[in-house]
Parts: C-alpha cells; sequence; structure tokens
C-alpha cells in the first residue's frame, strides 16, 4: 500500500474467509455464492443492507430470453452500442451466462412481471434491437431483485453484516497479498468506530461514482469509495473517462443537486417522445432507432438541442400512454413526477442528463480479479470491459449477477484447493503508509461544481485544465492544513471528500489524455470518434509519486 487514509487506529479486529463490500445486485449475488461453497462471509454495507444502488433502477435486467433472440444479437447491441472499445469475450461471456443468471435468480425468489398464461413479460430500451428486458413491478425492477437477495441474505443466519460501515482501506501481507481492510462503523452497527477484518479475500461491490458531479442518479453513498480504495491498494483501474450521462433525468431546476429522479429508459421504450417546447421530436433522423439509440447519442442529442435553443431542459412526452398505463406500467416515475408538481398523464415531463452509470472503474479479469492478490471487483465498482466506452441498456445488474456468480466459482475453487488461509498481517505496519490530506467537509460540493462545469457531458482541453487546477487546490490546501498541523477532522464526510477528491482526480487524468470523442466521453474540441489512435484503454494507478495514466493497445 502506498497510501491511506488517516483513521485512528483499529478498536477491534474480527476474522473471515470473504469481506463483500456492498450489498446491491453484485455484493449480495457474490455473498451468497460464497456461503454456498461453504466459505464464511462478512457483509459490509454503508447504509442499511438494502440501501445499495439496486433498489433504485427502474428499467430491469437484459437477457436473450425471449423467442427468436439469442445471446449473439444481444452481443452485437452491446458492442455498438459499447463504440469499439467492449472486451468481446467479456461481453460473450455476459450474454451467454446471463440467461441463467436470471433464471437462478428467479429460483432465488425474484418476482418478475409476466402475461396472463404465466409467461415473463419482455420489453425494450434504447440500444437494443429485441425486446429482451424482464422487469418487475412496472418500474420497480431493482427494488424487487433488492428485496429477493436481502431476504436471502438475512435467511441465512452465518452470514455475518455490518451496515451503516464506511471502508477505509485494504490491509496486505508482506507480499502484497489481501489480508483484510480496516473501516470505519458508524455508530448504528454492530461495532463503533475504526475497526479491522481480517480476510484472505475482499470483493469491493460499492457502487458507482456519480456524487462526483452536482446532479446525479446515484445515492448519497455513491462517492467512489470502492474505486479510490483500489487504487490507493496500488490496484488499476481503467476506462474512467467513460461515464455514462442518461438522457431522461427529471429536471428540478438549475439549483437542484445530489441524487435526481430517474426517468427510466423504459418510458421511450414503450412508445414515450424526446420533444423541445415546440413539440419537435428532434431525435427523428438523427439515428435509426430515434429516442431508443444509444444512451451517449440520445444524451448528446438532448444537450445539442438545448444549445440550439438557449433551453435548460428538453421534454418527455407520455401524454399518449393514459393514465391507467402510467399507473400499472410507471407507477414509481408516476409517483416521483407529481411529488414535484407534474403531471405526465396530462403533461410533459421536463428532462436533462444527469450522471448516471461508470462504465470504468478497478480492472478486472473475467473471474472479476483485480490486479492485486485476493482483491476482487464487481458491479458498478468494476471494469470487466463489458460496457466499453458506453453502457448498454440494463446490462448493468446483468452484469452484476453473471460476475459475481463467477467470483464466488472462483473462490470456490480457491477455497476447495486451500488457497484462502488467512495473511498474516500487521496491522500498525500498514498504518505506517503515507497518509492522504483530509479535505475539509465542504469539499464535497466544491468538488462536485468543478466536475460538472468541466468534466460532465461536455469537455474541452480548456475546461479540464481548468478542473484539474481546481482539484489539485483543493488537494493542496487539504496538504497545507495538515502541516500547519491543523488537518481536518478524520470522520465519514472528510473520508468521502477524500475519495471524491481522489475519484475525480483519475477521471480528469484519463478524460484529458483521451482526444476524441467515443461513448460516455464527448470532447468539443475533438469531436470525432478516432479509432486510428484511440481504439484502447487508459489504465490508471496510483504510487508514491502520484496518479499516472497509461494506454494498453
Amino acid at each position: 500500500m502506498t497510501h491511506r487514509l488517516a483513521a485512528p487506529a483499529p478498536g477491534w479486529t474480527s476474522t473471515t474467509d470473504v469481506v463483500v463490500v456492498g450489498s446491491g445486485v453484485a455484493g449480495l449475488t457474490a455473498a451468497l455464492g460464497a456461503r454456498q461453497a461453504g466459505l464464511r462471509v462478512t457483509v459490509v454495507t454503508k447504509a442499511m443492507l438494502d440501501d445499495g444502488s439496486t433498489r433504485w433502477a427502474q428499467g430491469g435486467v437484459a437477457a436473450a430470453l425471449g423467442e427468436g433472440d439469442t445471446p449473439e444479437q444481444h452481443l452485437a447491441d452491446t458492442l455498438v452500442a459499447g463504440a469499439g472499445v467492449c472486451d468481446e469475450e467479456a461481453v460473450r461471456l455476459l450474454v451467454t451466462e446471463g440467461p441463467g443468471a436470471v433464471r437462478r435468480l428467479i429460483g432465488a425468489g425474484a418476482l418478475f412481471d409476466t402475461d396472463a398464461e404465466g409467461e415473463i413479460l419482455l420489453t425494450r430500451e434504447g440500444g437494443h434491437h429485441r425486446n429482451r428486458i424482464v422487469h418487475a413491478g412496472g418500474d420497480a425492477t431493482g427494488a424487487e431483485i433488492s428485496r429477493a437477495l436481502v431476504e436471502a441474505v438475512r435467511n441465512d443466519p452465518e452470514m455475518e453484516l455490518v451496515e451503516h460501515a464506511l471502508v477505509l482501506d485494504l490491509l496486505k501481507d508482506a507480499e502484497g497479498r489481501t489480508a483484510g481492510l480496516t473501516l470505519h462503523v458508524m455508530g448504528e452497527g454492530q461495532r463503533d468506530g475504526v475497526g479491522a477484518i481480517l480476510a484472505p479475500a475482499v470483493v469491493l461491490a460499492t457502487g458507482g461514482i456519480g456524487q462526483v458531479f452536482s446532479a446525479t442518479t446515484n445515492p448519497a453513498v455513491s462517492t467512489g469509495d470502492g474505486v479510490a480504495l483500489a487504487l490507493r491498494a496500488g490496484a488499476a483501474a481503467a476506462d474512467l473517462e467513460f461515464v455514462q450521462f442518461h438522457p431522461t433525468v427529471l429536471w428540478l431546476g438549475p439549483e437542484a443537486e445530489g441524487q435526481q429522479p430517474l426517468v427510466s429508459e423504459a418510458v421511450r421504450g414503450e412508445g414515450a417522445h424526446l420533444v423541445d417546447a415546440d413539440g419537435v421530436r428532434f431525435m427523428l433522423g438523427q439515428h435509426e432507432l430515434a429516442e431508443l439509440a444509444p444512451r451517449d447519442v440520445v444524451a448528446k442529442a438532448i444537450i445539442r438541442r438545448m444549445q440550439e435553443l438557449g433551453a435548460e431542459h428538453m421534454y418527455l412526452d407520455g401524454r399518449h400512454f393514459g393514465a391507467e398505463m402510467w399507473a400499472e406500467r410507471f407507477p414509481t416515475i408516476l409517483a416521483a413526477c407529481r411529488e414535484h408538481g407534474i403531471d405526465p398523464v396530462t403533461g410533459l415531463i421536463p428532462i436533462a442528463p444527469a450522471a448516471h452509470h461508470a462504465a470504468g472503474g478497478v480492472r478486472t479479469d473475467l473471474h472479476g480479479r483485480t490486479s492485486v492478490p485476493g482483491l476482487y471487483a464487481c458491479g458498478e465498482v468494476a471494469c470487466t470491459g463489458v460496457h466499453g466506452a458506453n453502457r448498454l441498456a440494463s446490462n448493468s445488474l446483468l452484469e452484476g449477477l453473471v460476475f459475481a456468480e463467477r467470483i464466488a466459482a472462483d473462490l470456490a475453487a480457491r477455497y476447495r484447493a486451500g488457497e484462502l488461509a488467512q495473511r498474516q498481517v500487521d496491522v500498525a505496519a500498514a498504518r505506517a503508509a503515507a497518509t492522504v490530506p483530509l479535505p475539509a467537509p465542504e469539499a464535497r460540493a466544491a468538488i462536485q461544481q468543478l466536475m460538472s462545469r468541466g468534466a460532465g457531458v461536455l469537455r474541452s482541453a480548456d475546461s479540464m485544465a481548468a478542473t484539474r487546477a481546481g482539484l489539485a487546490e483543493l488537494a493542496a490546501g487539504a496538504a497545507a492544513d495538515a502541516a500547519e498541523q491543523k488537518p481536518a477532522d478524520p470522520r465519514v464526510e472528510t473520508w468521502e471528500a477524500a475519495n471524491l477528491l481522489l475519484v475525480a482526480t483519475a477521471l480528469v487524468g484519463a478524460a484529458e489524455r483521451r482526444t476524441e470523442t467515443r461513448g460516455g466521453h464527448w470532447r468539443e474540441d475533438f469531436p470525432e470518434r478516432d479509432d486510428a489512435h484511440w481504439r484502447h484503454h487508459l489504465i490508471t494507478t496510483l504510487d508514491a509519486d502520484g496518479l499516472h495514466v497509461t494506454e494498453e493497445h
């Protein structure tokens, strides 16, 4: 470890075989799979067990389950959306193992919407040429998946749960192998304060990085903790510049910050139209799929139209659905709109793009293994290569399922081979690594404003240079305060600010390096896709000299 967060010494220690950090679809699927193999598992989650990002997913799970659909067709759609930088082998695993993973999820108790004959209902979303999205409760798919998995975890008396806990840093043995982690339990969990869980395997399933931006669909806990921990531990990250901005997020005004209500792509999948204030359908002629084009195409078209008209937002028109369809198919979205004084049954829904999903993250192989032995990652925190430059709609829940199952299988094989013995680690020696100066809590808002202004949907060399300078100033201020013996107090708010600052700085570094427009990365000064020079990945690492971005051809 080259860096660690400033924190008190651990006041308690426990041991287990596997620590899973996160309680969304990826984390809980990995935890349940490891338990089925006979391993001792501890699940650490930042809020309550059912508060992961999965519960917010409205659209559904993509899988080739329908008549006439095939994994090859799903593969083709995913590769197109990924804009030339998907790992085709990873995508092939996703689409071939996906249908079985969905069926196993149903076997675990998830109840998806069905027709009168009991057949699973399938719908379409952007970038798909087939109806292959399974959903639950109309637009409450994530909530149903979360319910089923949480129930299964809570029904296992041997599964140890640590809620309200923020992970701090990875522990490694003298040979650089994973030996556990440090964490802080926030007063409402089973243990209070900073502690250490010793384990030869750690699975990061901490979700996204959306809170580096002012407006996002991600919950407040999505502060990039997993990516930051992995970088500090010496693991590689990949494709951090590719951030998907969801095209249709409920616009709540120019001053709105934090988590914003999502208007699922499934609304467009059912036939809603994107229009401007004059009712013009501006997606016609932009792409063969019009409103159902891949998300980067739609988000860019919305931004262009906003710029052309000097407007702060566009509109989604689903008035032709009628009251009954809104209530049955999209009850969550209907309620969210009405909560903010908008009735989609009779009026237009104001929308604008907002940060939604990170295509990049902690780099893994096809078994979820990172470059640090014993450290795994799955779900949005990971970069498996599946999404490339832009995630295909509803592939994220599927990715969480498939790669969490692959991690569980790898852990089971290592367990049978006797490779999961406890590592010897000197926690006090591990704490001797250089500490990261902690920014003040108010740095969080400053980071978000800098990133939204200069590294959001639209990027340029000038905008990102200004963002980088602003982030560096925040880091220098924290370092100066520490040098003058007046550092920020180590607590949740300052640890989260430090994680956001590291992830934001890494993201900007990668985005500055990629001088083209591709997928979720849009450079105003390099508006064209450049396959001759940029059809490869950018790898980000952190060492004693700082962050480094290298090209992998």
